[in-house]
C-alpha cells in the first residue's frame, strides 16, 4: 500500500472539508433511492417491499464495511479509502444499469445494495479521521461540514433523478441510461477529493492541536475501545438516536398524508413530497448546525438535548400533532436536524473520549448501530402502521403506538448518554515518545 499524501508546507487545511464533501455528497443519494422505487415497481413488477430492498441492503453494507474497513481506513489513509469508495460506488451504480437493461433485479439488489453499500460504508468514514487530525480544536464543526453532504445529497440527487428519468423515460432503458448517468458522474465527482485531500504533517497537528486529548493525552485503539462501557454506551445512544428519526423520515410522506386526511387540511401529493424536502433540509442543516453547537456546549450536553427534546418531539405530535399542521411539521424538522445532528457529532465524541489514534477505525464500528436502526425504524413504524390498519384504524392512531415506542427508546439513549464516563487510563496506549521514554527507563 502507499504511504497516505502528507500535505507540503503550507497547506491550508481549508481545503480538506472539500475534498469529504466531494465524497458525501455524491455517497448522499442513497436518501434519493425512494425516487426509483415507482418506476422499478412498475417495470419489474415489485411490491414496496421488495422495491427497498437495494436501499435496506446498502445501509447494512455501510454499517458493516465501516466496521471492518476502518482499520484499513487509518492504516492506508484517507485517499486509498477514497479511491475503494469511488470504485465500488460507481461500480454499484453501473452494475444496477445493467441489471435494468437485461431486467435481472438480482444485478440491481447486487450492485447498488452489496458493492455499492461497500463504497457507502468506506466512502462514510474516509474524512473522518483525517479531518478530525487537521481540526482538533473544531471536530464537530470539521467533521458536520463532511458529514452534512451525506444529508444533503438527496437534495441533488431526487430532483436529479427525477429528471433524468423525465428525459430518458421511466421503462427499464430509461432506468438504466439514469443509473450509468449516476454511476460515471459520480466518478468523476468524487476523483476531486481523492486528487485534493492531504493528511497533516506532525508540524501542523501541533500547531491546531487543543481540546481534551491534547490535554490528557488520550490514545485508545480500536480493539480496546470495543471493550470498553464508552464505546456500548455511544453504540446505544446513536442506535435510538438514529431509529427515532428514520422512524419519520422513512414514511415521512404517506404519515402527514395519514395525520390530514379529508377536508380542507388534506396534504396533497406535491406538498407532501415538500414536506419530505423540508426533512432533508433539515437534516442536512442539523449536521453541520449542531455539531458546531457541540464544540462550544459540550458532547453530552448536546446529547441530552437530541434525545432529551426529542422525546418532548415525538410527544406533542402523538398527542397535539392532528391539531395544527405547522406544529407537526415544526415538530418532524426538529426530531431530522436531532438526527442529523447525531450523526455528525458522533466522531467528535468519539474523539473525546478515545483520543484521535484511531478515531476512524472507532467510528467504523459504531456505526453497526446504524445498520440495526436502519431495519428497526421502518420495522417498527410500517408494522405497527399495518397491523393498526389491518385492525379497522385509521389517521394518526395508525401511529400512536410506534411513537410512544420510539419515546422510549430516546428515554433509553439519555441514559445510556449520562452513564458516559472517560475512558479508564488501563485502556490508553502509550504516545510514541512515552512509550520510548519507559522503554529507556526499564534495568537492562
Amino acid at each position: 500500500m502507499s504511504s497516505p499524501p502528507l500535505a507540503p508546507p503550507g497547506w491550508s487545511r481549508w481545503l480538506v472539508p472539500p475534498a469529504a464533501l466531494s465524497v458525501h455528497l455524491s455517497i448522499g443519494q442513497a436518501y434519493a433511492w425512494s425516487v426509483f422505487k415507482p418506476p422499478l415497481e412498475s417495470v419489474l413488477h415489485l411490491d414496496g417491499t421488495q422495491s427497498a430492498l437495494p436501499f435496506q441492503l446498502a445501509i447494512v453494507m455501510l454499517g458493516l464495511s465501516a466496521a471492518f474497513g476502518g482499520t484499513l481506513v487509518e492504516r492506508n489513509g484517507p485517499r486509498w479509502a477514497m479511491t475503494v469508495a469511488l470504485v465500488c460506488f460507481s461500480s454499484g451504480f453501473l452494475i444496477s444499469a445493467l441489471g435494468a437493461q437485461t431486467k435481472q433485479y438480482w444485478l440491481i439488489v447486487l450492485g447498488y445494495g452489496f458493492v455499492g453499500g461497500i463504497g457507502l460504508g468506506i466512502g462514510y468514514i474516509s474524512p473522518v479521521s483525517t479531518l478530525i487530525k487537521w481540526f482538533p480544536d473544531r471536530p464537530g464543526m470539521a467533521t458536520g461540514i463532511a458529514i452534512m453532504g451525506f444529508g444533503g445529497g438527496a437534495l441533488i440527487a431526487s430532483p436529479w433523478s427525477a429528471q433524468m428519468l423525465a428525459s430518458f423515460g421511466s421503462g427499464h432503458e430509461g432506468i438504466a441510461l439514469a443509473f450509468l448517468v449516476h454511476g460515471l458522474s459520480y466518478a468523476v465527482f468524487m476523483t476531486l477529493g481523492v486528487l485534493l485531500v492531504r493528511v497533516p504533517r506532525a508540524a501542523d497537528r501541533e500547531a491546531t492541536a487543543s481540546g481534551p486529548d491534547a490535554v490528557a493525552g488520550v490514545r485508545v485503539s480500536a480493539r480496546s475501545a470495543v471493550r470498553t462501557p464508552q464505546f456500548w454506551c455511544l453504540w446505544i445512544v446513536l442506535c435510538m438516536n438514529v431509529t427515532a428519526g428514520i422512524g419519520i423520515l422513512e414514511k415521512a410522506a404517506p404519515m402527514i398524508t395519514d395525520f390530514f386526511a379529508g377536508g380542507s387540511a388534506a396534504v396533497s401529493a406535491s406538498a407532501a413530497a415538500g414536506f419530505v424536502a423540508l426533512l432533508s433540509a433539515a437534516n442536512m442543516a442539523g449536521r453541520i448546525g449542531w455539531s458546531s453547537a457541540s464544540d462550544r456546549v459540550g458532547r453530552k450536553n448536546i446529547y441530552r438535548v437530541y434525545l432529551g427534546v426529542g422525546a418532548l418531539m415525538y410527544l406533542v405530535i402523538a398527542v397535539f400533532g392532528d391539531s395544527s399542521k405547522p406544529l407537526f411539521v415544526l415538530c418532524a424538522l426538529v426530531i431530522l436536524s436531532f438526527y442529523g445532528g447525531g450523526f455528525a457529532t458522533i466522531p467528535a465524541y468519539l474523539k473525546d473520549l478515545f483520543g484521535a489514534h484511531e478515531v476512524g477505525a472507532i467510528h467504523g464500528r459504531l456505526l453497526t448501530a446504524w445498520s440495526t436502526a436502519g431495519v428497526l425504524g421502518p420495522l417498527i413504524v410500517n408494522w405497527i402502521a399495518d397491523r393498526q390498519k389491518a385492525a379497522g384504524k385509521h389517521g394518526p392512531s395508525l401511529y400512536t403506538l410506534s411513537f410512544g415506542i420510539m419515546i422510549g427508546l430516546l428515554v433509553v439513549g439519555f441514559v445510556a448518554n449520562e452513564l458516559v464516563r472517560p475512558v479508564h487510563v488501563r485502556h490508553h496506549v502509550p504516545a510514541p515518545r512515552e512509550a520510548a521514554d519507559a522503554q529507556r527507563q526499564q534495568p537492562a
